[in-house]
Formats: C-alpha cells, structure tokens, sequence
C-alpha cells in the first residue's frame, strides 16, 4: 500500500471512529444525562425514556454501534485491498519485464 494510499486509509477509519463516537456520546452521555429531563416526559415500555436511555438504551446503542463499525471497517477494507491488489500486481508485471529483460 502506498503512502497516499496508507493515509488515506487511515483518514477514513477516523472520520468512521469518530461519527460513531459521537453517537455513542449523544445515545449514552445526551440522552442519559443531559436530556434526561426532557426525555422523561416520553414513556417507553412503562419506563420514563430518559430513564430506560440511561440503564438499556446507551447499551443497545453501543451494541448496534459495533455492529456498524464492523460493516463500514469492511467495506474500508475491502476497497482498499482492491487497490492493494492491483498495486502487486502492477509490480509484480514490472518485476516479470525485468527478468525477460535481462535473458
């Protein structure tokens, strides 16, 4: 993988840990906290929301968050193994023009 490739890479996955980190933020620390008291003015299966944020909901969140992390992660490396690929193969053709060259 080239350098501009490797850099790239590496600025993808942190745009994709970052977005997700400030879901995981706003799902657990917004809504079980700071909006706690306006989301307790919605019940959601018996319980106050802001309530059931804070116990169950930040941990569903964070389970789905995962989730999606493997998903993007995949796609972010199955394009950039694309790319790899075809980078060896590239010198593998240039490293096989070499040798015929020189019989």
């Amino acid at each position: 993988m080239s350098s501009n490739s490797a850099n790239s890479y590496w600025k993808s996955n942190l745009k994709i840990v970052a977005s997700l980190l400030l879901v995981w933020f706003i799902a657990s620390f917004g809504a079980g906290i700071l909006f706690v008291d306006a989301l307790d003015s919605i019940r959601f299966a018996g319980f106050k929301l802001g309530f059931w944020m804070a116990q169950q909901g930040s941990i569903l969140v964070f389970v789905v968050l995962i989730l999606v992390y493997i998903r993007l992660m995949d796609k972010l490396d199955a394009r950039y193994a694309s790319d790899n690929a075809d980078e060896i193969t590239a010198r593998s053709n240039i490293t096989q023009s070499q040798k015929e060259v020189n019989l």
